[in-house]
C-alpha cells in the first residue's frame, strides 16, 4: 500500500512537472505584432522590370469549402498572373499567416493541386540562385488533362526561408524555444507551358525580378536571411 501511494505520489508529482514545462514552453509572443504589418498586394508591385498584371488568366481556383478554409487559416493570400513582352505568363500566388506558419503545409502545391484532382509528379529541392543569395525551394509538376503547370514555390518562416517539411518543423522550434510564435509565408511560382523546362527558366527570370524590385523590407519577408551565392 505504502509503495502503491509512492508510486502515485511520484506520477503526480511526474504530472505536474510535465504540465508546467508545457506551459513554460508554449509560444506566446507573436512575431507579426512586433513588425510592421504586411499588406501583398502593396508589396509586390504590379508592375516591373518587363512584367505586368495580365488580366486574362488567373491561377488555380479552389472551390468554396477550400476557399472557405483558407481563408480562416491565412490573413492574406495574393493571387496575380504577370505577363511580359514575349508572351511569357507566370501565376504567383502568396499566403501569409500572421500565426499560422505551421498551418502553411496545407497550402502546399503537392496538397492544394492534389485535392483539385492534379496530378502531381517531379517533385524535386532546389537552391535558386539570386541576387541576394541562395534561396531554397521546391519544384513539382502538376498536371491535369491537357493542363501542364511547372510550380516552384519556398516558405519563409519568421527571418528564414526553408525547405517545407523537417526544415520548416525545425525553424518553427527554434521560435517556439524562445517563446516566440512565427510568422508565415508560402510563395508559389507557376506556368501554363508544355514545355516543362522552358517554365522553370521563364520562373527564374521572374523570382530574380521579383526580388530586386520589392523595397529590402519587403524582400527579407519574402526570402528572409539566407547564405550568400
Amino acid at each position: 500500500m505504502k509503495k502503491s501511494m509512492i508510486t502515485s505520489l511520484f506520477l503526480g508529482i511526474l504530472m505536474i512537472f510535465s504540465a508546467a514545462l508545457t506551459l513554460a514552453l508554449t509560444p506566446t509572443e507573436k512575431i507579426a505584432d512586433l513588425q510592421e504589418k504586411i499588406n501583398l498586394d502593396a508589396m509586390i508591385p504590379p508592375q516591373f522590370a518587363d512584367w505586368k498584371i495580365d488580366q486574362s488568366i488567373v491561377p488555380l481556383q479552389v472551390d468554396a469549402d477550400t476557399q472557405a478554409k483558407l481563408d480562416k487559416l491565412y490573413n492574406q493570400i495574393l493571387a496575380r498572373t504577370y505577363i511580359n513582352s514575349q508572351g511569357n505568363r507566370i501565376m504567383l500566388s502568396i499566403a501569409y499567416g500572421g500565426d499560422r506558419g505551421d498551418n502553411l503545409s496545407l497550402h502546399k502545391p503537392e496538397v492544394c493541386y492534389y485535392v483539385q484532382g492534379f496530378e502531381i509528379s517531379n517533385n524535386s529541392s532546389k537552391q535558386l540562385n539570386t541576387d541576394f543569395g541562395l534561396l531554397p525551394a521546391k519544384r513539382l509538376l502538376a498536371v491535369k488533362g491537357n493542363r501542364n503547370e511547372p510550380i516552384t514555390y519556398w516558405v519563409t518562416v519568421g527571418d528564414k526561408a526553408v525547405l517545407p517539411g523537417l526544415e520548416q518543423k525545425m525553424q518553427q522550434l527554434k521560435y517556439g524555444l524562445t517563446g516566440k510564435i512565427p510568422d508565415g509565408m508560402l510563395v508559389r511560382i507557376s506556368s501554363i507551358d508544355q514545355d516543362t523546362d522552358s517554365a522553370y527558366k521563364a520562373q527564374d527570370f521572374f523570382i530574380r525580378d521579383l526580388l530586386r524590385a520589392v523595397q529590402n523590407k519587403d524582400r527579407l519577408r519574402l526570402i528572409g536571411v539566407f547564405k550568400t551565392a
